[in-house]
């Protein structure tokens, strides 16, 4: 997978799907709360596994669209996590 720089958080993505449509109908035709949905598009939600699913039959994408979206700008926001450093484990073959 490639690294990308500051990935946009998929909720960015999804806004542009949604075009003129509005929060409460997506929502609806989805089956989840508008709550929900608005969380992901204002980026304060991740989109689930199930949601990929949902996004992907909804708008004619795969689930791995959506999901790997949310993988990259996870990924990205972990990377800038100050952490200790950790000594590698020698992996023993049986």
């Amino acid at each position: 997978m490639i690294k990308m720089h500051n990935p946009p958080h998929p909720g960015e993505v999804l806004r542009e799907y949604l075009g003129e449509l509005t929060i409460t109908d997506v929502a609806a035709r989805l089956g989840v709360s508008r709550v929900t949905l608005q969380r992901i598009v204002n980026g304060t939600a991740g989109i689930s596994p199930d949601m990929a699913y949902r996004l992907g039959a909804a708008f004619g994408t795969s689930p791995d669209l959506w999901a790997g979206m949310q993988l990259q700008y996870d990924l990205y926001q972990a990377g800038k996590l100050k952490r200790p450093k950790i000594e590698p484990i020698a992996a023993t073959v049986p």
